[in-house]
């Protein structure tokens, strides 16, 4: 049975309504943190299935983001990309108490760290 570690990154009034912040991470890129307007948050990495984009800079609506380069859609709650379009982006276990953003701090380690990190947009650490 895995026993979940989270770890604090931020607290939801940091993460702009139908925006994101970026969370850094030692090896691999950045965990995109997305909060919409019934804020609801959610963690993916911070790339496009499609050509790798930037989703922490693309258009939050709902429980969805449009990737800003060529406005793939996005599944906030669980990475896939809206039919007709195919593929599916890394999500991180995410949870709220208190008004803290938590992150599961195994994944955070492990998952999706074989890709290079990306510097563009605000961190949240």
């Amino acid at each position: 049975m895995k026993v979940n570690e989270w770890t604090v990154v931020c607290r939801v009034e940091d993460i702009p309504v139908l925006g994101a912040r970026r969370v850094a991470r030692p090896r691999g890129m950045d965990v995109a943190v997305f909060r919409n307007d019934r804020d609801q948050v959610f963690a993916l990495l911070d790339r496009c299935p499609h050509k790798g984009g930037p989703l922490s800079q693309g258009i939050v609506f709902g429980t969805s983001v449009a990737c800003p380069l060529h406005n793939w859609t996005i599944g906030l709650a669980d990475g896939r990309a809206q039919a007709p379009d195919d593929g599916c982006a890394t999500r991180f276990a995410c949870r709220v108490e208190d008004g803290r953003v938590m992150l599961d701090a195994v994944e955070l380690a492990t998952l999706a760290i074989d890709f290079a990190p990306s510097r563009a947009g605000p961190s949240c650490s």
